[in-house]
Order: C-alpha cells, then sequence, then structure tokens
C-alpha cells in the first residue's frame, strides 16, 4: 500500500516558542536514572523565572533527580489536532528551599493532582531546551504495513 501523500515536515521551534509552550501547559515527564535503570515519572510543573518547578514526596522521583541531571518532556497539539509538538528541557534539579517567595509564588500554582504530602520543591536549570513542531501524518502516509488494531481502529 503506497501514497503520494508529502511527508510532513518537522519544524525546529525556537527557544522562545519552547519556553511560550512551557508555561502554556502544565504537565510532562520526568526522566531520571534510578537504580541502574531509567525512569520516567509523570509530573505537573510549572515555570518560575528560569527554571522549571515541580514538587513531590520523599521516595524514588526526588532521591534520583536531586544533584543529577534530568529531562522534562512535554508534548501537545493544536487545538484541531492536526499539528504535534514536543519540547524538552535538560538540566540539573536541585532542592529549592521552602522560602516564602517560593511558597507564595510558584508553591501556590503547584497544585499536585495526586493526593499526599508534596512538600519537596525540585527546580531544573536549564542547560538545553529544544522542540519541534510537525504536521501529524494520516496512517497509510507511514509506509508501513498497518497491523490488525490499527486497522480496526480505522475501520
Amino acid at each position: 500500500m503506497t501514497t503520494d501523500a508529502p511527508v510532513p515536515q518537522t519544524e525546529i521551534l525556537s527557544s522562545d516558542e519552547c519556553w511560550d509552550l512551557l508555561r502554556l501547559t502544565s504537565f510532562g515527564r520526568l526522566a531520571v536514572w534510578a537504580n541502574a535503570q531509567p525512569e520516567i515519572f509523570p509530573l505537573n510543573y510549572k515555570v518560575d523565572h528560569d527554571k522549571v518547578v515541580f514538587r513531590t514526596s520523599h521516595g524514588t522521583k526526588l532521591a534520583s533527580a536531586l544533584g543529577s541531571r534530568v529531562a522534562l518532556e512535554i508534548d501537545g497539539t493544536n487545538d484541531h489536532g492536526g499539528v504535534a509538538w514536543s519540547v524538552i528541557v535538560k538540566g540539573p534539579a536541585n532542592r529549592l528551599e521552602r522560602t516564602p517567595e517560593v511558597l507564595n509564588s510558584v508553591g501556590r500554582l503547584l497544585v499536585p493532582w495526586e493526593a499526599g504530602k508534596k512538600d519537596h520543591f525540585v527546580g531544573i536549570t536549564p542547560e538545553a531546551v529544544t522542540g519541534r513542531r510537525f504536521r501529524i501524518a494520516a496512517p497509510l502516509t507511514w509506509g508501513g504495513r498497518l497491523d490488525d488494531a490499527l486497522r480496526a481502529g480505522l475501520e
């Protein structure tokens, strides 16, 4: 099965566009190295000046992130669903002190989705912020054979 449809072009996002998307959304996935293997944790975050901040409880995510280089990935689509984007932030994660400034600014905005005591604030200082935007391709333009699950979803 072939098609003559054009392959969607990927657009590299500017740093400003990446930061705009980071400020626009508040959910992402944190990648860390834990117990000799990669781990990924969903989390909500906020941009605070030049850092990406999240709050968490004591546990693997906190222990693995603190003092280490981590990656945060966010993604989404436009309002019509025809264009997707992805942004990745890489840099060291460090504990933020629970100062009145932190608690009154980002602390008020970071409302955890999951119940429990989330009293540790962690800031990621970006060393690299990269992103891309692309048109979502129709499945028949992928150039591969459709498996039964995808074929059933299209019927």
